[in-house]
Order: structure tokens, then C-alpha cells, then sequence
């Protein structure tokens, strides 16, 4: 079984799926059509396509995104290139991504030349879907980022087919979303409270653009000639019809907004149709648990989404921290007082030294030690005692 959060996990992953005995698919539609069946373009991920069937049960939707992300620029290397080799799309991942330079986000200062493709390609992309480090410099921006991914996919097919990826096309295509989503809203008959919000959310995650106000009235003026590849006119489509969504019904007047974007980038009506009978039912589906749809209280959304996250992280590694915690006498006896009182703040000091230092031995609990982690360890520390042995209280009891 594949641990996302374990160091080697790609090489594990392409060992599992047998990719080179397995045929490529030189279908863009199909292809394109397997990804929404995801989630992977409404920016969340319920399901893997892969040939062998992936058990993501338990998994953290940071892991999911890292495993989804791999797959799915496997996916498009394969339809663009013909050639379905782990090593060669590994190189040419990596030679991608060393050719992006988004503002304010160098994420390959952390790799080192000694080691090997999949694991620095792990590095990357372990950084590129990071949704819950530094939330609050992000202003809880990460409930959205991961629905942009696929502009990675998009961008990858583009430097695939030219060998090189100009910042331009980078800019051209985060700014047409936001434009065509604002435009999608404004022909909204009963606006919702979720209108403006998707928009400071869609704008929170581009990573290489900078926006003040939309300034686009129509259709006309986003020159949608520049895009020539049907994923990203596909994609444009789904995300009007995302934002039309969200009052729960696309009407006459929206849908003839989705059918124009589509007479616009020369695709079929029939595509707009499926599109909304796609989006309607995976959104009805999984509503409850989309960020974006229940995001009316960003504080109350961070700490469910990362209480859910620590309970994971720390319950996949139970007996591995566990074995640590007993063999410290002294961070047992304070965890265990926790249970019955308020410790004071010096011990409240010593639990905290001394699960950091045990973190550093567990590498799935790195979160905690990197750059805003410390907004996580109060539930990692409210959580922990639940896994002491329940004899281990009683027998603190008799001591009293």
C-alpha cells in the first residue's frame, strides 16, 4: 500500500500500477472525462483512475492531491507523447517544472542535486498542493488552491507540444479564469453569498498572475482564440459552469452563457450538456464536504479541515508514537494529568518540546515542525492522550 507522506512513494506508485506493461490511452476526451469523474477539476478529490485500483481510504486530501497530481500529468504525458515510461516522464516533469518561476513561490530550493528524479519530482510536488502551511499569511486561501491543479496539467501538455512553457501562457490562462468566471456570475439571475467569495478565492489561488479588479465585459474581450487544445477549453467550460452552480441551478439564460463559451472555442453543444449534468451531480453528491460550499466561517472551516488531518496523521502512526511517547516517562505522566486538568504553562512547555522532538522521528509528522505547524499542534496535543492505554490512567488515579 502506498504511504503519500513516506519518502519514495512515487517509485512505489508507477512499481504498483505496472506502467509500462499498461496501453495508453491516445483519447484526450476520454481521458479528460475519467479526470472530472475525480473530482480533480472541481478541486476535490474523491477517487484515483488508475489501471490498478489505488486504496485511498484514511488518506488526507493533501495526500490524495499529491497522488492525483502525479497521475494525472502521467495521464496527459501519455496522450501528448505516446509513451507511457515512468523514467522519461519523470526527467521530463522535472525539466517542466524547473521552467516555472511563479511569484513568490521557489519550491526548488529544496531539492538536492544527489538525489534521484522521483524523489526530488516528490519535493515538488509535495510543495505545489500544500494547502494548510502558513494558512494564515494565506489568509485560508488553501480552500480553493488545489482547484486550480489542473492548470499544471495544462501547462505541461503545453510544454510537451513546445518544448518550453513562456510565462505568458501562465498568465493568459489564471487570468482568463477569473474573468470568465466573474462573467459567468454576473448573468446569474439570484445572486448568492458564495458569488463574490469564489471570486477572492479563485483569485487567492493563481500563482502567477496579479489582479485588482476584473475589468472584462464579454466574451469577446478574453480572445479565447489563444487557447487550442480541447482539455483547456473543456476545462474553462466546467469552471463557468461551477460558478453558475452555486445556487444550486443553471437557467435558461446561464446555460446559453455556457453554450456561447463553448460556440466561441468551437465545442459542441452535446459537451455543454454533459458538462452540467457532470457538474450537478458530483457537486449534489459531495456538497457537504466541498470547502467551498461550506466556507460561511473561515476559522471554524481551518480548524475542522486540519482537526480531521491531525486525527489522521497521528492515528496512522499510533503505534510508531506511541512506543516514543511510553519510552518518556515524564511526557506520559503530563499527557495523562491533561486529561484530568489544566496543565501549567511549564508543562505545558515540556509537551510541547518533547512531541516536536519526538515529530523529527516520525517523517508523516513533519507538518508540525515546518512553518505554521505550530496552529496544528494544539489539536495534535489535545488529541494524543485519546491513544494512551486506558490502564495507564486508572493507574495514575491510584496515585492520588
Amino acid at each position: 500500500m502506498i504511504n503519500p507522506s513516506a519518502t519514495g512513494w512515487i517509485d512505489k506508485f508507477f512499481l504498483d500500477q505496472k506502467s509500462l506493461t499498461n496501453p495508453v490511452i491516445e483519447n484526450p476526451d476520454f481521458f479528460y472525462s475519467k479526470v472530472r469523474d475525480t473530482g480533480f477539476i472541481y478541486g476535490y478529490i474523491i477517487s484515483l483512475q488508475t489501471p490498478v485500483f489505488v486504496d485511498n481510504n484514511g488518506w488526507t486530501e493533501d495526500e490524495i492531491s499529491k497522488v492525483a497530481l502525479l497521475n494525472t500529468l502521467f495521464g496527459v504525458y501519455k496522450i501528448t507523447t505516446l509513451e507511457n515510461n515512468p523514467e522519461k516522464y519523470i526527467s521530463k516533469v522535472l525539466s517542466f517544472y524547473n521552467e516555472l518561476h511563479p511569484q513568490g513561490f521557489n519550491i526548488f530550493k529544496k531539492i538536492l542535486p544527489s538525489n534521484s528524479n522521483s524523489l526530488n519530482l516528490e519535493k515538488i510536488i509535495d510543495t505545489r498542493i500544500q494547502t494548510n502551511i502558513d494558512i494564515i499569511n494565506k489568509q485560508f486561501s488553501h480552500v480553493l488552491t488545489n482547484a486550480l491543479l489542473f492548470v499544471d496539467v495544462l501547462s505541461f501538455q503545453y510544454y510537451l507540444t513546445h518544448n518550453s512553457i513562456p510565462e505568458k501562457y501562465l498568465k493568459k490562462i489564471e487570468e482568463t479564469i477569473i474573468s470568465l468566471v466573474s462573467l459567468a456570475l454576473k448573468t446569474k439571475s439570484n445572486k448568492t453569498k458564495y458569488d463574490d467569495l469564489l471570486i477572492k478565492l479563485f483569485e487567492a489561488s493563481v500563482r502567477y498572475s496579479k489582479f485588482s479588479n476584473v475589468s472584462i465585459q464579454n466574451l469577446e474581450e478574453l480572445k479565447l482564440d489563444y487557447f487550442t487544445s480541447d482539455l483547456e477549453k473543456y476545462y474553462l467550460i466546467d469552471l463557468a459552469g461551477m460558478a453558475l452552480w452555486s445556487d444550486g441551478v443553471v437557467e435558461k439564460n446561464e446555460a446559453y452563457f455556457l453554450h456561447k463559451l463553448a460556440e466561441f472555442m468551437t465545442i459542441s453543444d452535446d459537451f455543454v450538456t454533459e458538462s452540467i449534468e457532470k457538474t450537478n451531480g458530483f457537486i449534489l453528491k459531495h456538497k457537504q464536504k466541498i470547502p467551498y460550499f461550506n466556507y460561511s466561517n473561515p476559522v471554524k472551516h481551518f480548524f475542522d479541515h486540519t482537526t480531521q488531518t491531525v486525527i489522521k496523521l497521528v492515528t496512522r502512526n499510533k503505534n510508531r508514537l506511541l512506543k516514543e511517547i511510553i519510552q518518556s516517562k515524564e511526557l506520559m505522566l503530563l499527557l495523562a494529568y491533561s486529561t484530568r486538568r489544566d496543565l501549567t504553562e511549564k508543562e505545558k512547555k515540556k509537551v510541547k518540546k518533547q512531541l516536536l522532538d519526538i515529530c523529527k522521528t516520525v517523517p508523516s509528522l513533519a507538518i508540525f515542525l515546518l512553518p505554521g505547524g505550530s496552529l496544528l499542534l494544539p489539536i495534535f496535543i489535545k488529541f494524543i492522550p485519546t491513544l494512551l492505554p486506558s490502564a495507564f490512567n486508572e493507574n495514575l488515579e491510584s496515585e492520588d
